[in-house]
């Protein structure tokens, strides 16, 4: 690999195409693992009792105990040594190597950029020893001066190798398959044969023709005669046509038609890839992923399209996502739907809501958490979003609670009790961990919290130089104590009588309303997988929404 690298390097060249911009649900001084609350914040050494509210450093021993607790802290120091499991806040992966990695790749720090994810889905199967530099998208924050002195344009993804930098996600993924060949151990990426490149550059071509479908139906507005949109204009914005055909409009069936098209290429090939020529996936799989994933959320949301449900026939794509989300390096860099339609606007414009109305009303309602999807008691799985075709959590998590996977990769057998115990608790360790950070940021959502008005991202939600409203910090950091505490009380299908009296308690009737949108604040800012793998996220939303219905009550 070394002499690959190194003969690369010495005709290296500055590519660049696009830019991928997003937005962050939290800031770039988002909450990192701090086992200690601000000193301006009173905690109490009181140990966990139902009587009390616990303070941050009780309540990281409490779940550093805990199965689960050890398993993720020891995964952790893992981690940081670049083994062990995928994460999307990785920044050295060694696996079998020892050596230093001399490849340097720049990606986003919240695992949202479809290009940095495809870059690092072929990584992760191919086991590419890496250093990896987070960076901002512009849209949710500065970029480092370093990285702009690197790449002037700030594009991302970036790889450099020996001060040289190269952009392009394609072009890299490519660079570091032939840098990393088969002779040396790593698993090919490219089709071995004249036949199979053919075909290969003719999916590529497809991908481009479903990229472009896609942005036709969702970006562009569709006509009152279609879809009952508002605009009676739509029609010559290019979104519909006067055509219709199974009351569908004409983007609409010509997105279908294209996604019928790679349904057949991958029901063509014994196993669920696009080739099969390996058992694994390869370059065109990784291509198509990141958006296809993005399909899955937009097409629910803005169209009231569940491109998942069977009546759609997708037997092919469907087996296909069903076989990505048994790997846990797909786990790692997978959003849910809700990260999904925040992120997407910046980064491509904004959704128009169409096609299926009382479908569409639905699943907005679904993903947006404001229905049975969002509250306490959650139900299993998600309707929009199979959680268990494959592990919803890091193995560790899993194994530590005794959770083990079926013969075909599934986990939709497991113990419902056992998986709700693993999601609760690393909600909880997450939460305990970051505490202290945490609360300073969910007090921007106070009364006297405000955007910097000089300093604005394209993301709505992101707002990094906000001020927080310190005259809150107190009242916050004690409701999210109560929140962690209830996370941690997994014995408890439903909060019992006491954690709502704990809570009520804890915080006086003057602050409730500020408490209350700070709550509110933080949860529409849990992002997938930045801050938790969904399976555990939903929880966290879910005890969150408790807390502000409980406090609202009062």
């Amino acid at each position: 690999m070394m002499k690959h690298v190194a003969k690369a390097a010495k005709s290296s060249f500055i590519i660049g195409f696009f830019a991928t911009p997003a937005f962050s649900f939290l800031s770039v001084t988002s909450p990192s693992f701090s086992q200690k609350p601000p000193t301006h914040i009173a905690a109490s050494n009181t140990p966990i009792m139902t009587t009390t509210t616990s303070s941050w450093d009780d309540l990281v021993k409490q779940m550093d105990a805990t199965p689960v607790g050890k398993a993720l802290t020891n995964e952790l120091e893992v981690r940081k040594t670049g083994k062990g499991s995928p994460h999307v806040h990785n920044t050295l992966r060694k696996f079998d190597s020892d050596e230093d990695p001399q490849v340097i790749l720049y990606r986003d720090h919240a695992g949202w950029c479809p290009y940095c994810q495809k870059l690092m889905l072929l990584v992760e199967e191919k086991q590419v020893p890496v250093q990896i530099s987070l960076v901002n998208m512009r849209s949710y924050g500065d970029k480092p001066t370093s990285f702009l002195q690197k790449v002037p344009g700030g594009l991302l993804p970036a790889m450099e190798v020996n001060g040289k930098i190269i952009t392009e996600s394609q072009v890299i993924m490519e660079l570091l398959d032939q840098w990393f060949p088969p002779e040396e151990g790593y698993r090919p990426m490219m089709p071995s044969t004249e036949e199979g490149m053919a075909r290969y550059k003719r999916l590529a071509r497809l991908e481009r023709d479903l990229f472009s479908w896609w942005c036709t139906l969702v970006f562009r507005p569709e006509g009152p005669a279609l879809s009952g949109g508002s605009n009676p204009f739509a029609g010559l914005l290019g979104g519909a046509t006067n055509n219709k055909k199974n009351g569908m409009s004409s983007s609409m069936q010509g997105f279908l038609d294209c996604l019928r098209i790679v349904d057949q290429e991958l029901s063509s090939t014994k196993g669920p890839w696009f080739f099969d020529e390996h058992d694994y996936p390869t370059m065109i799989d990784f291509v198509f992923v990141s958006h296809v994933e993005r399909m899955l959320a937009s097409c629910a949301y803005w169209k009231g399209l569940n491109l998942r449900n069977p009546k759609w026939g997708l037997d092919g794509l469907n087996a296909w996502i069903d076989a990505f989300e048994k790997r846990e390096h797909y786990l790692a860099f997978k959003s849910d739907y809700y990260t999904h339609v925040m992120d997407i606007p910046p980064q491509y414009g904004p959704g128009y809501d169409g096609g299926f109305e009382e479908d569409r009303k639905q699943f907005s309602r679904d993903i947006l958490g404001r229905g049975p999807s969002g509250r306490l008691p959650l139900p299993h799985d998600d309707s929009l979003q199979p959680l268990y075709k494959g592990p919803p959590l890091p193995l560790c998590v899993l194994q530590s609670v005794g959770i083990e996977a079926g013969p075909d990769g599934s986990l939709e057998s497991a113990d419902p009790a056992l998986m709700k115990r693993a999601c609760r608790m690393m909600a909880a360790w997450k939460l305990a961990g970051n505490g202290g950070k945490v609360t300073v940021f969910a007090a921007r959502g106070g009364p006297k919290g405000a955007k910097n008005p000089r300093k604005t991202f394209g993301a709505p939600l992101a707002d990094p130089y906000a001020a927080s409203d310190d005259s809150i910090v107190p009242y916050v950091d004690a409701a999210l104590r109560v929140v962690c505490q209830v996370l941690a009380a997994v014995d408890e299908e439903m909060p019992a009588s006491h954690w709502k009296d704990l809570l009520q308690k804890a915080i006086p009737t003057q602050q409730t309303e500020g408490v209350v949108s700070s709550l509110a604040y933080l949860r529409d800012r849990v992002g997938v997988p930045r801050d938790l793998p969904l399976a555990s996220a939903r929880y966290l939303r879910a005890y969150l929404n408790w807390a502000i219905d409980e406090l609202s009550s009062n």
